[in-house]
């Protein structure tokens, strides 16, 4: 049996409550937030529907000669809890300083 999409969105909306401040890291953070780069952002989540929740467009800056891989959850500005990262669609080189610009979604699934 599947959650329903009243259970996936209660599950999302748990995770946005608790995780607003968005990273991004160099290579895959794996279960504690490692190969982070620059400050954390903080985004405001949009209302869930089925399973789903899309969060504002965060900004971090990004020192030249980076590639940004991973992004991920945090509880806080600096330090914190880590709920997980999550691959880029497409990983984003930076020749020179620049700034990331990502919209963060949290997907549950229904399986």
């Amino acid at each position: 049996m599947a959650f329903t999409d009243a259970a996936l969105n209660v599950m999302v909306d748990a995770l946005a409550a608790a995780g607003t401040y968005i990273s991004a890291h160099t290579a895959d953070p794996g279960t504690t937030g490692t190969n982070q780069h620059g400050s954390r952002a903080q985004t405001t989540w949009g209302t869930a529907s089925s399973g789903d929740r899309v969060g504002s467009q965060v900004t971090i800056a990004v020192t030249a000669g980076t590639t940004i891989t991973h992004w991920g959850i945090w509880s806080a500005a600096t330090n914190g809890t880590f709920y997980g990262g999550f691959a880029l669609g497409t990983s984003e080189t930076f020749s020179n300083a620049g700034n990331l610009l990502h919209t963060p979604t949290l997907d549950v699934d229904a399986a």
